[in-house]
């Protein structure tokens, strides 16, 4: 028999009459009339070559290939009910499921610490990954399912078929060492643009506030070009160069270095911080709660 020709809707009438063992009543639990449900035994009577439920004294009782069935019967009607037409559950306590993120540098100092304290406690055996990737290389591996989520600034995710959450915006500001000679509680434009600057510029990432400079034609001494923002730690605790930096990382800076912030001398762009997911994870159960721990944990803390 090609089970592409059979009603799988046959199974709820065949289930119905085991519990009622009655037309009637098992066609009232189905929501179907009396001549509907009459219908439908006829039709599994033909599909299975048997009577399967005769009249008796006290209704309708099963034959012998009937009662045989009955058990398989009754675990596929619970096997859909419970497992394919339910919702996915996810249990944190007991998760072991592991999770991707696509992260800059800056991300990984910011999140990680925070998001593993949160897990040891809330999901102990959950475990997770961080890649670092150009940013028109996010979309691909987002809908492939090599990462499921991406956390940080992407404005190539800001297209059909991807959802986000904004978390924080972080300005701009100028990291320099504590002891800086020329530099106090404030930095003057004619300050900014006379220092020496070490200048980050990871491949494959949005130059924000260099785009900025180009625009408003303010340029300024480059003495180094680095790829990657922890570089600026050491260096500018070891010289008098300035690295200007969003503010969340000069934050983590301040907190583990001899270094200190000052706000840059024009009105620089703000960075919206969001999360960015494929569409196809958007109503899954485990995905749902990572969203929701990061969004507690970080949303508008910038």
């Amino acid at each position: 028999m090609d089970i592409r020709k059979v009603d799988l809707n046959l199974l709820l009438v065949l289930d119905a009459m085991y519990q009622h063992q009655h037309v009637t009543r098992a066609g009232e639990s189905l929501g179907l009339s009396q001549p509907a449900m009459s219908a439908a035994l006829a039709r599994l009577r033909h599909l299975l070559g048997d009577p399967l439920f005769v009249r008796a004294r006290q209704g309708m009782t099963p034959t012998p290939r009937a009662a045989a069935l009955q058990a398989s019967v009754r675990d596929v009607v619970q096997q859909i009910t419970h497992h394919i037409l339910q919702p996915s559950g996810f249990d944190p306590r007991t998760s072991t499921q592991p999770f991707a993120l696509i992260t800059p540098d800056i991300a990984e100092v910011n999140f990680l610490p925070r998001l593993l304290t949160e897990l040891s406690s809330q999901a102990p055996h959950i475990n997770l990954k961080t890649l670092a990737m150009p940013r028109e290389a996010a979309a691909q591996a987002l809908e492939s399912g090599q990462a499921d989520l991406a956390v940080g600034y992407f404005p190539d995710l800001q297209r059909a078929g991807f959802f986000q959450q904004k978390l924080f915006a972080t300005p701009h500001v100028c990291l320099l060492r504590k002891k800086h000679p020329e530099v106090g509680e404030r930095m003057s434009l004619s300050q900014f643009t006379h220092l020496s600057h070490a200048v980050v510029r990871p491949n494959g990432r949005e130059h924000v506030f260099e785009q900025f400079l180009q625009r408003h034609h303010i340029q300024r001494r480059v003495v180094v070009e680095l790829s990657h923002f922890m570089s600026v730690l050491p260096i500018i605790e070891g010289s008098d160069l300035v690295a200007t930096i969003p503010r969340d990382l000069a934050e983590f800076f301040v907190r583990h270095g001899q270094v200190r912030y000052v706000e840059t001398p024009m009105k620089s762009p703000v960075i919206p911080v969001h999360m960015f997911w494929h569409q196809r994870l958007q109503k899954d159960s485990a995905h749902e709660w990572l969203r929701q721990t990061l969004y507690r944990l970080f949303r508008q803390t910038h």
